[in-house]
């Protein structure tokens, strides 16, 4: 219809296609008649991790969610852990995005996601307890953690021997297995009696048969028990549970802004990340259409969230990975603890090896830079630039477990910067020391992606747009 417009003729147009499609450009026509491509204006942002979890993805969400109708997350569970602090208080969410404690957006708990009600129900009682009213909805599509998950999750922490990924024994891999192996409850289950005691005889005498046949544990919850216990909470929880699919859908083509929110980070994602040692959802934003039920064509922003220096929870090589008492110091001052599970986490220099792969596989348009105050008063600095793999150096992630394994860092060393200027947020980046704004330009050249958000401090105000 537009070539019409312009008094072309559609046969030749479809046979020279960029031709026309330049002629379009040149002639501003798509900005002159505001033509959109979807066909509307939504904003759709996405925030995902770029390392292994834990870079402060949870504050930069809270961060853009005052700007946003929905706030939504795609994949993972309440294995995954975001802290925000607002106004010197403290949120630790697992399930609820973390947007929620801005209380305007609507809070989406995708298809994607699988939801330990239980654990759902005690987030809305601490969120609400905090003064927040979470405007929050729950896909119908959402499997659902059950006991015997949890149960198989333990009684398999030891399966893998040395490719153990460290489990947070929360049930995410049993739930994503059952959903393969079409076992698995939806929520929507759980507001259907019949459908859902169906559903439960077949999946709890699957996993009956592998934690007491295969695995020779006891499943010392009854069938009757968790029947009449997740029935209640599928009455609790009824208001919440909808198709998120048409609501997402009908909010872009309305032109709502979008904020989806990732959970854990690229290195972890299990087709992209270390394997066997990831998670068990796809953590890239490319899940976000199979997450959520949506084909989102036009994503605005894409945010990789990136620490200044690195963290891991749980197994796996670490090849910039820091120990002894420099890392117990770095472990102390960034507060690198596991949300969820408590556990000291393991640190190391920046590694931009893992930051590249996030570049590409995520297709970042921007950085957030975080916890740079963390690296206040460091004289120097490591930045992992490469691999060296028995004389080969590799500057992107191997597939191989082997040559990652065998992988030794390749630094370079840069200078530090002393501390920050008082309130430096306020003052804005051109106030920041040199040395960091050199560290941030070195990251940006290296990774070919901007760094536009800096982050100085844990709380939503102490953040620097570039």
């Amino acid at each position: 219809m537009i070539f019409l417009s312009f008094g072309l003729d559609p046969f030749w147009c479809n046979l020279h296609r960029d031709l026309v499609y330049i002629y379009i450009y040149k002639n501003h026509i798509l900005n002159n008649l505001k033509i959109s491509v979807s066909g509307h204006s939504s904003k759709i942002t996405t925030i995902v991790g770029a390392q292994w979890g834990d870079e402060g993805k949870g504050k930069i969400t809270d961060f853009f969610a005052g700007e946003s109708d929905y706030v939504v997350r795609f994949h993972g569970g309440n294995n995954a852990g975001h802290t925000v602090i607002v106004d010197n208080k403290t949120y630790k969410l697992h399930l609820i995005p973390s947007g929620v404690v801005y209380g305007k957006p609507i809070s989406v708990i995708g298809n994607g996601v699988v939801v330990d009600p239980k654990v759902l129900l005690d987030e809305i009682k601490y969120i609400k307890e905090k003064g927040i009213n979470p405007k929050l909805i729950v896909s119908d599509r959402a499997h659902v953690i059950m006991p015997y998950h949890i149960n198989l999750d333990n009684a398999l922490s030891n399966h893998q021997g040395q490719l153990a990924a460290g489990s947070t024994g929360k049930g995410i891999a049993p739930v994503y297995a059952d959903k393969m192996f079409r076992n698995g409850i939806r929520m929507i289950d759980l507001l259907d009696p019949n459908v859902f005691e169906e559903k439960l005889k077949k999946g709890y005498l699957f996993s009956k048969q592998i934690i007491e046949g295969a695995l020779l544990q006891k499943l010392d919850v009854s069938m009757h028990e968790i029947l009449k216990n997740y029935l209640h909470y599928g009455e609790q929880l009824s208001s919440y549970i909808c198709d998120t699919s048409v609501e997402l859908y009908t909010a872009y083509q309305n032109g709502k802004s979008i904020l989806f929110e990732g959970a854990q980070g690229i290195s972890l994602d299990v087709d992209h990340g270390i394997y066997p040692f990831t998670t068990s959802s796809n953590t890239a934003t490319g899940h976000i259409s199979t997450g959520t039920g949506v084909t989102f064509r036009t994503i605005n922003r894409v945010i990789g969230v990136v620490k200044g220096y690195l963290s891991r929870v749980g197994e796996s090589p670490l090849p910039s990975e820091i120990k002894g008492a420099d890392a117990e110091l770095l472990r102390t001052k960034g507060g690198e603890y596991g949300t969820t599970t408590g556990r000291p986490r393991r640190v190391g220099w920046l590694d931009l090896v893992q930051v590249r792969q996030a570049v590409r596989v995520n297709g970042l348009t921007e950085i957030a830079l975080t916890k740079l105050d963390i690296l206040n008063n460091y004289k120097a600095l490591n930045v992992c630039m490469s691999y060296d793999i028995e004389g080969e150096i590799v500057d992107e992630m191997p597939a191989s477990l082997e040559k990652y394994r065998k992988s030794k860092p390749v630094y370079k060393t840069l200078h530090g910067w002393g501390s920050l200027p008082e309130k430096v947020w306020e003052k804005g980046y051109n106030s920041l020391p040199k040395e960091l704004k050199d560290y941030i330009s070195f990251i940006e050249n290296e990774v070919n992606c901007p760094v536009k958000i800096v982050s100085v401090g844990p709380q939503r105000h102490q953040t620097i747009i570039r």
